[in-house]
């Protein structure tokens, strides 16, 4: 028997910032544009505007346009003593009722009537995270018995079909066919 599509989940919260900044301010909609990312936000182009990975090589392409971040995980965090609030880790979209650290690869979100967002990858937890509120670094990222890294931060994903996102959005997942990839860091 073949299993069913996966569960819908919804958008929480969407944030933006102009600026390189950390945190990013919550807005009830966003506009995102095809191959670029959010509008009016620092990460916004087709090649990196991570300010470290610019420095590294600036020609690469973007793979991190939109970051994403199950509010499951602020959950979980608040209960080990750190009360976040959507936008606070630098998400882009929190979304409530999917499993993003589970997807694969090239797994698709539709958001929303127009919005399509293609999973690139984990977003790799940084001193940042530990800058902004220390001890939290710890709690996002730790290693398996085998000695691999576990990053729980969030996924990254770019911009396949642009549109109008709004806080309250559905959103469906579209597994990609063929084998499944699991998520490495981009």
């Amino acid at each position: 028997m073949e299993p069913g599509p996966p569960p819908a989940g919804k958008v929480v919260a969407l944030a933006r910032s102009a600026g390189h900044s950390f945190s990013k301010q919550v807005v009830d909609e966003v506009r995102l544009i095809a191959g670029q990312g959010v509008e009016d936000d620092a990460h916004l182009g087709e090649k990196v505007q991570h300010l470290s990975r610019v420095r590294v090589d600036p020609d690469q392409p973007n793979l991190r346009q939109v970051h994403l971040i199950g509010e499951e995980l602020l959950d979980e965090l608040a209960l080990e003593g750190f009360a976040l609030s959507p936008g606070q880790l630098g998400e882009n979209v929190t979304t409530r009722g999917i499993d993003l650290l589970a997807l694969p690869q090239r797994s698709v979100l539709k958001i929303g009537d127009s919005v399509e967002l293609e999973v690139t990858g984990l977003r790799n937890p940084c001193a940042q995270i530990e800058a902004f509120r220390p001890g939290l670094l710890a709690r996002v990222v730790s290693k398996d018995s085998g000695g691999n890294l576990i990053r729980r931060a969030g996924i990254m994903a770019v911009v396949r079909s642009g549109g109008q996102a709004r806080a309250g959005d559905e959103i469906k997942v579209v597994l990609p066919a063929g084998a499944h990839l699991p998520l490495e860091r981009v």
